[in-house]
């Protein structure tokens, strides 16, 4: 689950619940995205959000205990179909959101949960603990190429290599080299301190909402396209 707070221009996205790995199932996606709404709907100009998760992992991604809780095969891959898809809603939340955005990371993610702070347009992360491990080849699993589109946004070349065909757990400082994370800072308030510092800081700079959203998209027109909300058109240039 997650809480939503606002101090000021900054909205707070904190990962909690009992499920201390943070893992994804359609309840706790759910409760995320109408987070996003929410904040979506308070946002005013210069307003940002930043993501935080306390613990060892930031998030182990999806619930194989609730996808496996079933009495079939056939019941448990529509539970996993259904975890996919609701994933997907929260990607288009993140990249529709009118307001910059910047992921905290103090623990590890994996598999489905290194997609939450790449959905951001920042990324901060420990230098001392921590990974981003993309583990389909390890379960056999094929990435969809919806998702290959969405690690082309925002990877490209040897990194997205590394990422996506090695199954290598790889560290801050590595991430750092690969241009996957934007910095990286000693301890969890270090890391936190540090996402609320650049939000804060992006925030100031109060731009359009909006505008923000729609360049965002056009950025990452592939993957845009694919999800359905394509870049458009707005505004009026100001000379």
């Amino acid at each position: 689950m997650c809480s939503l707070e606002k101090r000021g221009n900054l909205f707070i996205l904190t990962l909690t619940g009992k499920n201390v790995e943070h893992r994804l199932n359609p309840e706790v996606l759910s409760s995320i995205i109408s987070a996003l709404s929410r904040a979506k709907a308070d946002s005013t100009r210069g307003s940002a959000l930043v993501t935080v998760s306390h613990g060892k992992f930031f998030c182990n991604g999806f619930d194989l205990d609730w996808v496996n809780a079933t009495g079939s095969k056939q019941e448990a891959q529509q539970r996993f179909d259904y975890s996919l898809d609701c994933l997907t809603q929260l990607v288009q939340a993140f990249i529709s959101l009118p307001m910059p955005t910047v992921a905290a990371v103090t623990g590890h993610a994996a598999a489905a949960g290194v997609v939450i702070p790449l959905c951001h347009d920042y990324v901060v992360m420990r230098r001392d603990r921590g990974v981003l491990y993309v583990n389909d080849l390890e379960m056999g699993l094929k990435i969809p190429e919806l998702y290959m589109a969405f690690f082309r946004a925002k990877t490209s070349g040897w990194a997205l290599r590394d990422l996506v065909l090695r199954g290598l757990k790889i560290k801050g400082e590595e991430l750092l080299k690969m241009g996957i994370v934007d910095a990286v800072y000693d301890g969890e308030e270090g890391v936190i301190n540090a996402g609320m510092k650049m939000a804060d800081d992006l925030a100031r700079r109060k731009w359009d909402g909006e505008v923000y959203a729609e360049i965002r998209k056009g950025l990452y027109s592939e993957f845009c396209g694919m999800l359905g909300i394509a870049s458009k058109a707005i505004g009026t240039p100001k000379f």
